[in-house]
């Protein structure tokens, strides 16, 4: 037992060598590019993402100390705290986590942290190697950003590279085999061919990988958890929720438009609210109007709605995966293409999915844009069914009742009366995403008599009750409003930051209109370089979204017919080019021909002698000046080595060939008894001098007695 634990510590020494700390730095290049995959997607928590960061510093240093610097903590120690992690597990699965994906990117990190911290024989490389293999696996499973394909490019380059150092690891701990251990610039010769191998797997995989389907996607589809929610965009919003979801930046969907439009004002509806009771607006849980879309198309306007007057626009909308199934519509809609059986219509004219939008969804949309100068043909009064569910109010303070009266106090109609509100909330409050530092008994009171300033849906939620009190028919509708075109791709990003809410009358003649009664936000800055970069990183995360993540037979077919188009349109045009300028070409490729011809035939020639003797020659100047500067005085070691080898050379054409295994002087001693190898021992001891002695003067001794031995073997002796 003693003996194989030797020869197990004699197989896995401490990491000393060139070869043995690129092997380890890329094992740890594989286990940080998965850990990075798994921080982007936005999944791993603060603690753990801290402490696997130090862990791979701390190694990192170790590595690059050469040995300075090493920490190994007692095993038996190691063994203890890993098992009682893993008997941990399940209280982090049940208790703490509450999901089996989250216990287990603990685990698979809390054993990262150990091995790298503790690695030091080959079971622990291949370990670590597995652990980084399943970090990049659990990354493809939860992230659907650009970056996985950056960090899985990254660790299929340290995966090259650590079997590359793996096997020359391995070729030099053999026995009985001769390792070239000293080669110059080794590390930075094993980091070239791991690039060249890299490259050549990506571009040999690229095809496959764009002209297949996705699949993996619907495999782990069961498996994913939804990735991020943003509350307020289903049946109930609390007040404060939306201006917390102001804080994130996060891009909630794509919107491109075709067109000279523009999204300066424009408000991307989602869902609008009927309730409140005070903090928080809801609805009333509703089965909905099924929809069925038929080919891909839905018929949402009426023949007489489709000719009515006013500007429409047309646009495509790539939504974000999110845990709400709301669909945000600029406009009203009038045709919606989707990828989907069926819409559910509610009682608020909102759309759904009818399932939560956990994979993102991409619909083209034909709406109609309301004009405030456009005149309706409404009823004059709201329906009962209107009435009786857009007037109910909880217990108000007595105060609000009473601004409203006093704000629209003059206004004779129910239109009047809205846009007295509407400028009122705009101009004599401020806007801010500041929460209240407590939490109040009654928000619209203190948003209202105290603090003076608020977001959005203090402002809406104000407004409407207000409507409310003056028996004008309001609700909430909460959505996005505006974005920010990206001249790189061509969409327009709307962040979670544009999330907004406002609201909607019923006034007579006119039916539903859109009042917003927050104030402007100041204008935007100048896109900066900073912004410029994140167009463009916009911009290829986008195509990523579009022809990777979502690329099906539908993508498929869409790229095949525009190569096809493209290749039809690019060969008529060049067929039509070459049957016209045909002669043309002709004539001028022979006038050329005469006129320059015999000079490039003899550049090609000369190219052709230099490519084949250019390298004969260029030895041969070498050569001889490293001669030239050994017999002035000035050899060095280097110098030894090429004049023996002319040595070896010229005994090579007598018929002595030295093997590789002898030594110089084994060699001189083995030659027959003749002048020459009398000389040859004599060049040998001088060789020594230069090459292990650095005796710049046996240089002269050694051409002069090689100009000696060629002489006597052109003799014969």
């Amino acid at each position: 037992m003693g003996s194989a634990r030797s020869a197990l510590r004699a197989l896995d020494p401490a990491v000393t060598g060139p070869v043995d700390r690129y092997f380890e730095l890329s094992v740890l290049g594989l286990v940080l590019s998965g850990y990075l995959a798994v921080l982007g997607s936005g999944y791993l928590d603060l603690p753990t993402a801290i402490l696997t960061a130090a862990g791979l510093l701390i190694r990192g240093v170790m590595v690059m100390s050469t040995g300075a610097f090493r920490f190994q903590p007692p095993r038996f120690a190691t063994t203890v705290v890993t098992l009682a992690y893993i008997g941990f597990y399940p209280v982090d699965y049940f208790l703490l986590s509450r999901d089996f994906i989250t216990a287990t990117v603990h685990l698979v990190f809390f054993l990262a942290i150990v091995k790298v911290l503790t690695a030091r024989y080959t079971r622990d490389y291949v370990f670590l190697g597995v652990v980084g293999f399943l970090e990049i696996l659990a990354a493809s499973v939860l992230s659907a950003s650009l970056t996985f394909f950056v960090f899985l490019v990254l660790f299929l380059a340290f995966a090259v590279a650590t079997f590359a150092s793996s096997e020359i690891r391995r070729s030099m701990r053999q026995p009985h085999h001769l390792a070239r251990s000293g080669v110059r610039r080794l590390q930075w010769r094993l980091a070239a061919l791991t690039a060249c191998m890299s490259v050549g797997i990506l571009v040999l995989t690229a095809g496959l990988f764009f002209l297949l389907p996705r699949t993996a996607q619907a495999a782990f589809r069961h498996l994913v958890p939804q990735r991020y929610h943003l509350p307020g965009f289903s049946n109930e919003m609390t007040l404060g929720e939306i201006g917390e979801i102001q804080k994130l930046q996060t891009a909630v969907m794509h919107v491109r438009i075709t067109g000279a439009h523009h999204t300066a004002g424009l408000k991307w509806r989602g869902m609008s609210l009927a309730e409140f009771d005070g903090r928080r607006w809801f609805n009333r849980p509703e089965p909905g109007t099924p929809l069925r879309v038929s080919q891909g198309l839905l018929q949402l306007a009426g023949p007489y709605e489709q000719w009515r007057p006013g500007q429409r626009m047309q646009y495509e909308v790539q939504l974000s995966a999110m845990a709400s199934d709301t669909l945000f519509f600029a406009g009203r809609p009038e045709v919606v293409l989707i990828n989907s059986p069926m819409l559910i219509g509610t009682a608020g004219d909102s759309f759904r999915l009818g399932t939560p939008n956990t994979e993102g969804v991409r619909y083209g949309v034909y709406s109609y844009l309301e004009d405030v100068s456009t005149p309706r043909d409404g009823p004059e009064q709201a329906p009962f069914a209107v009435r009786l569910a857009y007037l109910q109010l909880p217990p108000l303070d007595p105060r609000i009742p009473v601004l409203a009266e006093r704000v629209t106090e003059g206004a004779l109609t129910e239109e009047a009366r809205a846009r007295a509100l509407e400028r009122y909330l705009q101009t004599a409050y401020r806007y801010t995403t500041r929460l209240p530092q407590r939490e109040a008994r009654d928000p619209l009171a203190q948003f209202l008599f105290e603090r003076r300033a608020g977001h959005c849906e203090y402002f809406a939620s104000a407004m409407a009750v207000m409507l409310r009190s003056l028996r004008i028919p309001a609700r909430v509708v909460t959505g996005f409003q505006s974005g920010i075109y990206n001249p790189v791709s061509g969409w327009y990003i709307v962040r979670a930051s544009d999330a907004h809410s406002w609201v909607e009358a019923y006034l007579p003649r006119r039916g539903w209109t859109t009042l917003d009664p927050t104030p402007p936000a100041a204008d935007q800055p100048s896109a900066s370089l900073w912004a410029r970069f994140g167009f463009c990183l916009d911009a290829a995360d986008t195509f990523w979204q579009e022809w990777v993540l979502n690329y099906n037979l539908d993508r498929q077919l869409i790229l095949a017919t525009r190569m096809e188009d493209s290749g039809r349109t690019f060969g008529a045009e060049w067929v039509y080019s070459l049957r016209t300028g045909a002669r043309r070409w002709r004539a001028a490729a022979v006038a050329w021909g005469r006129r320059y011809g015999l000079a490039v035939l003899a550049g090609l020639l000369a190219a052709l002698a230099i490519w084949l003797a250019g390298p004969r020659l260029w030895t041969w100047w070498r050569t001889l000046s490293r001669v030239r500067q050994a017999q002035r005085g000035a050899a060095s070691a280097q110098d030894a080595t090429l004049i023996y080898l002319r040595l070896l050379r010229l005994l090579t054409r007598r018929g002595f060939e030295k093997p590789a295994w002898v030594t110089p002087a084994e060699f001189a001693r083995m030659l027959p008894a003749t002048p020459v190898s009398a000389l040859v021992a004599s060049f040998t001891t001088a060789y020594n001098g230069l090459r292990f002695g650095c005796d710049a003067g046996a240089a002269p001794r050694m051409l002069a007695l090689l100009d000696q031995i060629e002489r006597e073997s052109s003799l014969g002796r």
